[in-house]
């Protein structure tokens, strides 16, 4: 998904877009669960301070340097990724939603952020209301579209990615979550997630003003490949082919037109 919303992303935004993933894709690896958490603390706790020397001009890390050598960095705010980084420390240890209400905002933490900073790259950065809502939601609907894919895994690592005041309010315990086949509580649960999350990729999508459609459509490849993949019950880790590299380029393709 990543790949396509790059392959097909504006010219302006594909730079600041390559190093941005580059960095989820460290990040990730931290939060995996396979990762032991103490090692992910630690490395995490690095890149803080990567961030803040990538916010003071002089990163180490060739990703950092990479950022900070793009036209235009000096006058970006990559601060705003130590909020990712609490995010993500968070996430590794192992149930970062208590409740309902913590998943927007940790969502954005983790995934709104660093996508909301690639608009000032692209020559994007007005109607920030706009572009934090969309961000956000798109964020979000990845978050849960990921955990429903991946819970079970999470679960036999002892993890749960889900909130667990949903969780104890719908009575499914980290038995539930680790069995082979979901019981029907579980499952009804996970339908409800999928809707929400059908429904924030749409919100996501309507929330980008038409006249910022064309710089960020990468946002709207994402959303449409996220929202096919679930429908699909795909697995994020399964390359689609050719059906989402048609996809991604006729979302780019419209978004594109919008702003001629």
């Amino acid at each position: 998904m990543r790949f396509w919303s790059w392959q097909f992303a504006h010219p302006d935004a594909r730079e600041p877009l390559l190093g941005i993933y580059a960095l989820l894709a460290e990040w990730s690896a931290l939060m995996d669960p396979a990762t032991e958490y103490s090692v992910a603390c630690i490395k995490l706790a690095w890149w803080q301070e990567e961030v803040r020397r990538l916010a003071a001009g002089n990163p180490v890390h060739p990703i950092g340097t990479y950022l900070a050598s793009l036209p235009g960095a000096a006058a970006v705010d990559f601060s705003s990724l130590n909020l990712s980084i609490d995010a993500a420390v968070a996430q590794a240890g192992g149930a970062p939603l208590e409740r309902s209400s913590d998943l927007m905002p940790h969502a954005r933490a983790l995934g709104g952020l660093p996508l909301a900073l690639v608009s000032h790259f692209a020559g994007a950065e007005r109607d920030q209301a706009g572009l934090a809502e969309c961000t956000e939601k798109l964020a979000a609907a990845d978050y849960l579209s990921r955990s429903i894919a991946d819970y079970r895994r999470d679960a036999r690592f002892g993890r749960v990615p889900f909130a667990v005041e949903e969780l104890a309010a719908n009575g499914i315990d980290n038995a539930d979550l680790s069995a082979d086949h979901p019981p029907a509580r579980l499952e009804g649960y996970l339908q409800q997630l999928r809707a929400r999350a059908l429904h924030l990729f749409d919100a996501a999508s309507r929330a980008l003003p038409g006249s910022r459609q064309a710089a960020l459509r990468h946002l709207l490849v994402l959303a449409a490949l996220g929202r096919r993949r679930l429908q699909l019950n795909a697995s994020y880790r399964q390359p689609r082919g050719v059906q989402d590299m048609l996809l991604a380029w006729r979302t780019a393709r419209r978004a594109a037109r919008s702003g001629q």
